[in-house]
């Protein structure tokens, strides 16, 4: 089967149908292997490729972000790569600059970096954008996420911008991250009044376990937004953490892991055990199903987005790409749970 592709909403754009996330790239993940990545990705039939302007600032005390973008601009600038790629990035997720952002033992303070996003104002994007045209060595990125949904910033002021941004070339595309189900049919019905170009991603954490009742995350997906994807096509799901940082493979890994919170339960364990037995079945990785089971969602349509760590993690990901679920598995996974 190999890498297919999928229409991006209704824009008649198609992206690949694994997408490759670049956070760790520049930091956690060296140079060269980074290099490496990227390069069996476009050898796989891949081409959609996923930053942020804030990658990675957390990694390192004093970091601005931005290396994950300077990375790959080094990387597009070898031979023609930017044309072979559908290039996405972020704005509006950087913490204003503070020596409190990290403490003594260099681990960062997400409450403090939480109250101090940039945000989503007008000149605030405009100038990101610009930051991260330089760093990635391109004159327009195709697919521009806000990263982070900005509540004290108008709407009006926030789609205004991006507009403007799109019409000047900047962007092709617009996209949305952690946002709430009501804050987006309220962006949605905006553009439609003014005319102005409406949102045709969402990128929000999704994977096969559902959140655990009770979960109030902002940035994962639950029932209302999936039936809100549902019947608007135009916009299409990206999937972050679509594996949970791998849990599904390893159930020490599981036990007491951060990524469990949300999903913790009587559900997610009658998920995982149907999850093992169609693996075992199939004859791949529980991590690889999951992958393939969100790539034949027939709606709402689905791309997730891997961020490897190694090159191992990256190959580990690729079997996904030629499982064929049969109607009855599907049916199964689809039906697991409480």
């Amino acid at each position: 089967m190999g890498m297919q592709t999928i229409e991006l909403g209704t824009t008649g754009q198609q992206v690949s149908r694994l997408a490759l996330g670049a956070m760790q790239m520049g930091n956690a993940t060296n140079e060269q292997d980074s290099v490496h990545i990227l390069d069996r990705y476009l050898e796989a039939g891949g081409s959609f490729i996923d930053t942020a302007d804030c990658y990675e600032w957390w990694a390192r005390r004093d970091s601005r972000g931005g290396e994950s973008e300077e990375l790959l601009g080094r990387w597009l600038s070898r031979g023609g790569r930017r044309d072979q790629v559908f290039l996405a990035t972020k704005g509006s997720a950087l913490p204003e600059y503070s020596p409190q952002l990290w403490a003594a033992d260099g681990t960062a303070d997400w409450d403090l970096a939480r109250r101090t996003f940039a945000g989503a104002g007008g000149d605030t994007l405009r100038h990101a954008l610009d930051g991260s045209l330089r760093r990635l060595g391109t004159d327009h990125v195709d697919l521009y996420y806000v990263h982070v949904d900005d509540r004290a910033t108008p709407l009006e002021e926030t789609l205004e911008a991006l507009a403007g941004l799109v019409q000047a070339g900047k962007i092709r595309y617009l996209g949305w991250s952690n946002v709430r189900t009501w804050r987006l049919e309220r962006i949605r019905q905006l553009c439609d009044r003014y005319g102005w170009p409406a949102p045709v991603a969402l990128q929000q954490q999704h994977s096969y376990l559902r959140p655990r009742p009770g979960n109030d995350s902002v940035s994962i997906v639950g029932a209302e937004q999936l039936d809100y994807l549902d019947a608007h096509e135009d916009l299409t799901l990206v999937a972050y953490s679509p594996i949970l940082k791998g849990i599904y493979d390893d159930p020490a890994k599981r036990a007491g892991h951060w990524a469990m919170e949300a999903y913790a339960g009587p559900d997610t364990d009658a998920r995982l055990a149907v999850l093992a037995e169609v693996a075992a079945e199939a004859g791949v990785t529980p991590n690889q199903l999951v992958l393939a089971w969100l790539m034949q969602q027939p709606s709402p349509r689905t791309i997730p987005l891997v961020g490897p760590r190694t090159p191992e993690q990256f190959e580990a990901a690729l079997p996904a790409l030629d499982v064929k679920l049969g109607e009855d598995q599907l049916r199964r996974l689809n039906a697991a749970g409480v």
